[in-house]
């Protein structure tokens, strides 16, 4: 009978993932982990059973604009998947946002929270977005303290009744640019004491949200991020159509393409300024820093579900006499890949708990300008990670990992919009270098891996420690030095410093927690990535090449 390779599979997410469950063992007090376990199992179930499963019946199928009714109505409807559909009940039932609000375990609902969000996402086609943004969107509001809008969005922000539950959207692209917002073109016009938004939008991520926030700049102000001002829009009209919008088109994208992302014209939708009529990027802001962290956990958790089904593929896949899962070669490589998922583990939750903590006023000021640098630095780190294990976990398949049917693809060009949503690499180390001149956060964050990275007792992992260390060290020095030559040079090292920084930081984390889990759990895994994370080196400091703009521009260099 002809050879049929097994198709990988999942078992239970939660009871399979050492690192999680070793994670929450050492951040949370036991009654907090004994307490949130059962739903993590239950959630971990589903991920790596039905909706696992459902992903693959529904592969082929994408969402679709539906302009018109059949007697000419324009309507705009968005058919979304199977999995979607799906997705937005259970993100409702199991407190995917509201776990953060309920605040039942104060501080420590942030973590919860996070730990359903990197069991939910990888099983649910990118549904973190739309929630990724409802989370921000809630938070932005409570922030800013507009009482009429939090008393009639957040409670549906944060609802876990599917019946009355909201999403939120984001609106700042346009056509003009993504991170560069304050080049925004939409206008914001008040008439008979209502504001009104005319423009365009051109990247509008979960456009079946019932609300959005966004940017409009108001008749009369400046030119520039300080004459936009923050507005708040409800999608649909009291009779269900289209509130002042027309959805143009379904944008054709590399990746996550169960997300509906869309074209929007705004002409006319009613608005309503969430604070003031200015200083609107600024006003932005809460939400960033929200979707950002999300953005680093759901790296991690993209690399924990590429790296669940590589290992149980390489158990199964028999080559040259024996599994690929006893070669010595892929046993090497494949660690690799682990060490720098457990990484970027670490380095997303750090942000979560630092997040948690500020959430419930328990961040010293210290922490508060920690936390400020962590969240880029985390953000923009773990996009790269991604980027390097996706690929190779894709090349562990050979073959079957370029056969669209397999679903291996989907996870390699669903990674790539992780470097790029939220800010690119560039965009964020500029943003980590405006986070150091507010003062105070690159010594917050030099304390912060001295303490960690001197948690490692002996032998290799206390000289993975000193590296931690004397790698953050080198960059700070760098960047001080840089200073007093000149911005350019300084703007040109950002993106180096900031992945030192950021790879420091992810390297002392894994010392503290490698050697907590051999104090007590036996087991010196943990302590092997960290390790093994010191090997790949963590320090990217290059300094500026002059010729750096003739080889970008290809312009003639003399020799």
């Amino acid at each position: 009978m002809a050879f049929i390779q097994d198709a990988p599979t999942l078992g239970n997410q939660f009871h399979d993932d050492r690192v999680l469950r070793s994670y929450l063992a050492r951040s949370l007090p036991p009654d907090v982990s004994r307490a949130i376990e059962p739903e993590l199992a239950d959630l971990g179930g589903l991920a790596g059973g039905e909706l696992f499963d459902l992903q693959q019946v529904d592969r082929s199928n994408e969402p679709r604009l539906v302009q018109w009714d059949p007697w000419g109505r324009r309507i705009d409807r968005i058919e979304v998947t199977a999995v979607w559909k799906r997705a937005q009940r259970l993100a409702c039932e199991r407190g995917v946002v509201a776990a953060a609000y309920e605040k039942k375990y104060g501080a420590y609902s942030r973590i919860q929270q996070m730990a359903l969000v990197y069991l939910f996402d990888p099983s649910t086609d990118t549904y973190s977005c739309p929630l990724a943004m409802t989370d921000g969107a809630a938070k932005t509001l409570l922030t800013h303290k507009n009482a009429a809008l939090i008393d009639r969005a957040v409670p549906r922000l944060t609802s876990r009744d599917p019946s009355r539950a909201w999403t939120s959207g984001q609106w700042m692209t346009e056509r003009t640019g993504g991170s560069d917002v304050g080049l925004s073109e939409t206008v914001a016009k008040q008439e008979g004491g209502q504001w009104r938004l005319w423009g365009t939008k051109w990247f509008t991520s979960a456009i079946t949200s019932d609300m959005a926030l966004t940017l409009g700049r108001p008749d009369g102000n400046g030119k520039g991020g300080r004459g936009l001002a923050l507005f708040y829009v409800e999608t649909r009209a009291q009779d269900g159509t289209p509130n002042g919008l027309t959805v143009d088109r379904l944008k054709e994208k590399l990746g996550t393409r169960k997300l509906p992302t869309a074209e929007l014209t705004l002409s006319g939708t009613p608005a309503i300024p969430v604070v003031g009529l200015a200083h609107g990027v600024k006003s932005i802001t809460p939400m960033l820093a929200i979707t950002r962290t999300w953005n680093a956990v759901a790296a991690a958790s993209g690399m924990r579900r590429g790296l669940a089904l590589a290992r149980d593929f390489a158990r199964r896949r028999v080559a040259f006499g024996a599994p690929l899962s006893k070669k010595p070669l892929h046993l090497e490589t494949f660690a690799g890949l682990e060490a720098e998922y457990e990484g970027a583990f670490h380095l997303a939750f750090r942000a979560v708990e630092l997040l948690g903590q500020e959430e419930t006023g328990e961040l010293s000021p210290e922490g508060a300008r920690l936390l400020r640098l962590v969240t880029p630095l985390a953000k923009l780190c773990t996009g790269r990670q991604v980027m390097a294990v996706m690929p190779e976990v894709v090349e562990v398949f050979a073959g079957a990992g370029y056969v669209e049917d397999t679903g291996v693809p989907r996870l390699l060009r669903d990674a790539q919009v992780l470097p790029i949503w939220e800010g690119t690499t560039n965009v964020l180390s500029l943003d980590a270098l405006r986070a150091m001149a507010e003062g105070g956060s690159l010594e917050a964050l030099l304390s912060e891996i001295e303490a960690l990275g001197s948690a490692g007792r002996s032998g290799a992992l206390a000289a993975a420690g000193r590296e931690a260390v004397s790698a953050s060290r080198r960059a700070a020095g760098w960047l001080a030095e840089a200073r007093h030559r000149s911005p350019e040079i300084t703007e040109a090292g950002a993106r180096g410093a900031a992945l030192t920084l950021a790879r420091s930081l992810a390297l002392a984390l894994l010392v503290r927690h490698g050697q907590w889990s051999i104090e007590h759990e036996r087991d010196g895994r943990a302590a092997a990535a960290a390790v093994r994370f010191a090997h790949h080196g963590v320090d990217r400091l290059a300094e500026p090449d002059p010729a750096s703009a003739a080889l970008a521009d290809d312009q003639p260099l003399p020799a």
